[in-house]
């Protein structure tokens, strides 16, 4: 008998057994000739994973919230004007850091949970406050939005502004190609489409960004996030050269190296594609059983998440009969709808076989939470989904 569940969350999610092998083996030195060749070479692979041949990558010791912390505290100096496009709990997330750092932070949201401002909207903002830095949150993992970061990008290049992406739910799953969408940061976490255990902060910095870092007038009042003691480090793995600020995280690095180089594998262009499929899939599943989603429109759908409201008659309670079918899926985060809704990941290593595993479990909770339904009905439609 099987007593692993499936991991559905959005993060951590499944992992690869050559990526589980690598946090396993045993730990070496980091400065080990062997662990600075693995260095180096991720810090390369992730360019190509960003699609950024032209930025400076950085691999961190910590989480997602690292990463944004770290383009908060040397992009940002005091009485900067930065504008927010705000699509859930992290979009506000990385205003309340911008403004820790003394960034005078204008949010431009959609109003309603779900939903995000329109491109017209934000033009609006932009040529009335002219800031210098903008972020755009591509998925939000608090409410399954994803935003169009393409044109968002164009229109803060267009008046003049540093461009700050948190890919966190994004990169590696969602299209995303930062230097063609002229990108200025993007940052992310491991534990999600990147499919590493968690631990690790990456971001990729593009020339206009190094350019800001470099000439800014007051210190980097983040120590450990500081630029200035980590783009040396950065610089020497990548020429195979042992450095130290603080050490990293050996066996996650190691990890990252095979996970990096399995997803080049695959290739982005398959890589997105299949995630677009699987996403578009699960969806199809919810509609079919009635589901109501937390994204207002389609086209807010991202492919490496689905936040999905409890129909009528059913609660939080229910996710416990989906883990009791095997399946691991998250309750609610964002504090206005907490209770109302639950979230299900499909990024990484997600298979076909796993989605329709969870649509089966996720009508066998509904089932015995007593919603009516026709039983096999969004595995029907996944399935019909999957072979188109």
């Amino acid at each position: 008998m099987k007593n692993r569940k499936l991991l559905m969350i959005p993060g951590p999610i499944e992992f690869t057994p050559a990526v589980l092998r690598a946090i396993g083996m045993p730990t070496t030195s980091h400065v080990a000739a062997n662990f600075i060749d693995v260095f180096g070479q991720a810090l390369e692979d992730l360019r190509k994973v960003f699609l950024s041949p032209s930025g400076q990558p950085f691999i961190l010791a910590g989480s997602g919230t690292l990463a944004m912390d770290m383009a908060a505290a040397n992009l940002v100096e005091p009485g900067d004007v930065a504008l927010v496009v705000n699509t859930g709990y992290f979009s506000d997330r990385f205003a309340t850091m911008l403004e820790r750092y003394g960034a005078k932070v204008t949010k431009v949201g959609a109003g309603e949970v779900g939903g995000a401002p329109t491109l017209q909207e934000v033009e609006a903002v932009l040529q009335s406050m002219k800031p210098k830095l903008m972020t755009i949150t591509h998925v939000d993992t608090s409410t399954g939005v994803a935003t169009n970061v393409k044109e968002l990008a164009a229109l803060g290049r267009k008046h003049g502004a540093l461009v700050i992406v948190d890919g966190v739910c994004a990169i590696g799953g969602e299209v995303m190609r930062q230097d063609d969408w002229g990108i200025d940061v993007v940052l992310t976490a491991s534990q999600k489409a990147i499919g590493v255990p968690p631990g690790l902060a990456l971001l990729v910095a593009g020339p206009k960004a190094m350019e800001k870092f470099k000439n800014r007038k007051s210190p980097v009042s983040n120590f450990y996030a500081d630029w200035h003691e980590w783009l040396p480090i950065m610089q020497a793995y990548e020429l195979r050269k042992p450095s130290y600020f603080g050490t990293p995280a050996v066996n996650l690095v190691w990890a990252l190296h095979v996970s990096l180089q399995e997803i080049l594998r695959e290739g982005m262009e398959a890589r997105f594609t299949r995630h677009t499929r699987l996403g578009t899939s699960f969806k199809a599943a919810v509609k079919a059983l009635g589901l109501k989603q937390v994204p207002l429109r389609p086209e807010l759908y991202a492919a490496t998440l689905s936040a999905i409201y409890y129909p009528v008659g059913v609660d939080a309670s229910m996710l416990k009969q989906v883990d009791e079918a095997g399946v691991l899926v998250a309750g609610g985060l964002h504090p206005a709808i907490k209770t109302k809704y639950f979230r299900v990941g499909h990024m990484g290593a997600v298979t076909e076989a796993d989605i329709l595993s969870t649509v089966g479990a996720v009508e066998t909770g509904l089932k015995k939470s007593g919603y009516r339904f026709e039983v096999g009905s969004g595995i029907a439609a996944a399935q019909k989904t999957l072979s188109n």
